[in-house]
């Protein structure tokens, strides 16, 4: 079984229902993801976020385009000031329970993984920015937190 490192890109933060929102794209074609795609996934995002419960409010998507017909939105949130809560939506993968195989008909799997080799790269960049701007400074700076991204390029490879 070959295996091949995807592109991972980097997109601008959006707020949504009261979060910002740090964006992460994923996928083997060096166009990108569909716009259409793109749009079906940030428009089923608002579902997928917990309500605020005091902690800064901010949280990180990886949006992944499969090889096949799939996608999937991974959306992980700052919660109880220290936890990392998620939620996921898939399109276009029928063992998932997908209706079809539309890439832009997002459903929401209850399963209980969060994420494949592909899209786990973030998670630590993460952490640790969240630990850097958050946790660790006597005043917590959401805003730098916001802007400190894992840089794009591929989504292993790193050292």
């Amino acid at each position: 079984m070959g295996f091949t490192e995807k592109l991972l890109t980097v997109l601008p933060p959006i707020e949504v229902a009261g979060r910002h929102v740090k964006r992460y794209h994923v996928t083997a074609d060096p166009a990108g993801i569909e716009p259409d795609v793109e749009k079906a996934a940030y428009a089923i995002l608002p579902e997928l976020l917990p309500e605020p419960d005091g902690t800064p409010p901010a949280a990180f998507v990886v949006l992944h385009r499969g090889g096949d017909d799939g996608a999937y939105l991974n959306a992980y949130s700052w919660v109880w000031d220290n936890v990392l809560h998620f939620k996921g939506a898939a399109a276009g993968q029928p063992v998932l329970g997908c209706p079809d195989r539309d890439p832009a008909h997002f459903i929401r799997p209850e399963l209980p993984w969060i994420g494949c080799v592909w899209e786990l790269p973030p998670i630590l960049h993460e952490r640790d920015a969240w630990v850097r701007h958050i946790l660790a400074p006597e005043v917590p700076a959401l805003n730098a937190y916001v802007t400190d991204s894992l840089p794009g390029g591929t989504t292993g490879d790193r050292a």
